[in-house]
């Protein structure tokens, strides 16, 4: 942002004072020349300083527009929705006045998103989650989605066919055999010696964790990635992954719909995936053995 004049020739006056040399210019007439010498100069900087935002803000400008329509552009838009504010009239910026920037930020329901390109059709699918209080991804509520959908509707481009994807999480199921070193790990997966470096009691299943929250939104799962995460693990001899398989939301059935087998890598619908050790629905076993 360009400086006033005075800023400027303010900043060079104290310059000047401060150089012992310069010192017998100390008139503090308006009119002096050496004043105003210090003014043409400031003003020369200040149209200087100005003709650079102004070329900053039109290659922003140009940037922006370059990019409209692109699956990126309707990423970032989509990030940028925000819930309870409205849009400036014939733009798609949200009218921020008298807003705080703490009720901004809670607005921004919208912590995830990605945009493909439908296989079988021409029609740009866009996927959303957000986090609940414990950050864990889900999907936003049904008031939410429908001013989601609204806004959507009035930044899209005309013509632009698009779908909406706000589904509960892929679910993963996996069957695992853990061959272990008995004198690091016991067969109940417990480290038999915990050190300052550990998580967890539990490599496997911390190590399971960590490599389903690093997974990118509308990131492949990608099964060898997984079995060489395990196979870094102290105690761990061989890891054998009997069989991975996922379900996904069918809005046609109400719920999720048939397991599918995976079998080297699979991307999730929702665009992210949950896994459990409990639920049976969908549990995930671990058996250990020497």
């Amino acid at each position: 942002m360009a400086r006033t004049i005075n800023q400027i020739s303010d900043t060079i006056i104290s310059r000047i004072k401060a150089e012992p040399l310069l010192a017998d210019l100390n008139s503090t007439s308006k009119t002096s020349v050496w004043r105003l010498i210090v003014y043409c100069v400031s003003f020369g900087i200040w149209v200087l300083e100005n003709l650079f935002d102004t070329h900053k803000s039109e290659i922003d400008d140009k940037i922006a527009n370059q990019k409209k329509g692109s699956k990126l552009w309707y990423r970032n838009m989509a990030l940028a929705f925000q819930y309870g504010f409205d849009l400036i009239v014939d733009t798609d910026q949200f009218d921020n006045t008298n807003y705080t920037q703490e009720q901004i930020d809670e607005s921004k329901i919208i912590k995830y998103a990605a945009v493909i390109e439908s296989e079988s059709e021409s029609r740009l699918i866009v996927k959303v989650a957000t986090e609940n209080g414990d950050g864990v991804l889900s999907p936003i509520n049904e008031i939410q989605k429908t001013a989601f959908d609204y806004y959507f509707d009035e930044i899209n481009y005309a013509g632009v066919k698009y779908t909406i994807i706000n589904y509960a999480p892929d679910r993963l199921k996996l069957n695992l055999t853990i061959k272990v070193d008995p004198k690091v790990i016991d067969l109940s997966g417990t480290k038999i010696l915990m050190s300052s470096a550990d998580v967890g009691s539990k490599p496997i299943e911390t190590a399971l964790a960590e490599f389903m929250k690093e997974l990118p939104f509308d990131g492949k799962l990608v099964l060898n990635a997984l079995v060489d995460k395990l196979q870094k693990i102290q105690g761990v001899v061989n890891p054998i992954l009997n069989s991975a398989s996922t379900s996904w939301i069918d809005v046609s059935a109400g719920g999720y719909g048939n397991i599918q087998d995976v079998y080297d890598e699979v991307l999730p619908v929702s665009g992210y995936f949950t896994w459990s050790l409990d639920d049976v629905e969908f549990q995930t076993l671990i058996t250990y053995v020497v």
